[in-house]
């Protein structure tokens, strides 16, 4: 599984840059541009810090065999991954999904049948039922395969260890699709910073995005260590998700002279791509990192538990939020 969804974002990140260049222009851009050699030496460095933070971010709760706070089985594991919940949460809500609402209903692309719809409600909602769908058949093929078909719990003497595996098959589950739907993100706001010919665009966005991938990257790297996958994969995984951002930075730097985000293709790509990015993070969100660990017995069991992860959700969801305001 974790092979087709690489094949699938590689195909997402060649498509990109032609889908977007521009045929045509809603309007043209009066706004002044500075000069091209400036703004390029401020995206080389945006490269720089988001790759940084980025993986900062990821690599943290992989370190979790050497760091004690870390680990998955220590408490505080619990509100670290509610606070990267609530930044997940906040991104498919607070910085994805209004964007998709603003390219979809936007008057450059014309009334019929984009203002007579709402689109990119409609296809946030399919994504999240297609994640639904795509966690259930993929955790029901890895349990047939893993239990022959046998009911979990068949032989009592096992049933301790069945269940363990089962939990881990769903862990493996939730990282992989919650990386596809941050993946495709990344790239979209990478492309973005790197088409933009404005340093009062750039700086801003340099910034936010860095905090944006660092709480992003804890929120992934939480996951991974949960799923507990072979280093090799929890490698590739946290390197993939670290160069994605850069690499759409590198495509809108090359892309930059076609590069019209108001024309109509640019916009409809965008808000489709957008909405079904928010439409997965908004279920892995709630469904597979905050029902989770919000219903699990051990934390219902502990209120310094319990409290600690509500105010560290709330805490997550708002700093993201703040961030909207530059990102």
């Amino acid at each position: 599984m974790a092979k087709t969804i690489f094949y699938y974002v590689l195909t997402i990140m060649q498509l990109l840059p032609a889908m977007v260049a521009a045929e045509c222009r809603c309007e043209a851009d009066d706004l002044p541009r500075d000069g091209k050699s400036l703004t390029l030496k401020f995206k080389l460095g945006a490269i720089g810090a988001i790759l940084g933070a980025g993986a900062i971010g990821v690599g943290l709760p992989l370190l979790g065999k050497r760091i004690s706070v870390l680990r998955p089985e220590n408490d505080i594991f619990f509100m670290i991954k509610a606070f990267a919940a609530g930044v997940i949460l906040a991104t498919g809500f607070i910085h994805i999904l209004p964007e998709a609402f603003e390219g979809l209903t936007s008057p450059c692309i014309g009334e019929t049948p984009w203002q007579k719809f709402p689109f990119a409600a409609f296809i946030a909602m399919v994504a999240s039922i297609g994640s639904l769908m795509v966690d259930s058949l993929a955790t029901g093929h890895y349990r047939r395969v893993h239990f022959g078909g046998k009911d979990v719990g068949e032989g009592s003497d096992e049933l301790g260890e069945q269940l363990s595996k089962l939990e881990l098959i769903r862990h493996r589950v939730t990282a992989q699709v919650l990386e596809l739907g941050i993946v495709v993100h990344s790239v979209i706001i990478g492309i973005t910073l790197g088409t933009s010919q404005r340093l009062d665009t750039i700086k801003p966005l340099m910034v936010a995005l860095s905090f944006h991938q660092f709480f992003e990257g804890m929120g992934l790297g939480g996951c991974i260590t949960q799923a507990k996958f072979k280093s090799r994969a929890m490698a590739t995984m946290a390197l993939f998700f670290s160069l994605t951002t850069p690499i759409g930075i590198g495509i809108g730097i090359a892309i930059a002279g076609v590069y019209d985000e108001s024309s109509p293709r640019s916009l409809i790509i965008q808000g489709i791509f957008e909405a079904a990015a928010a439409g997965i993070l908004i279920y892995m969100a709630l469904v597979d990192l905050l029902a989770a660990d919000f219903m699990n017995p051990r934390m219902q069991a502990n209120t310094r538990i319990q409290l600690g992860s509500h105010i560290s959700l709330l805490l997550g969801a708002g700093c993201m939020s703040v961030l909207a305001k530059w990102a």
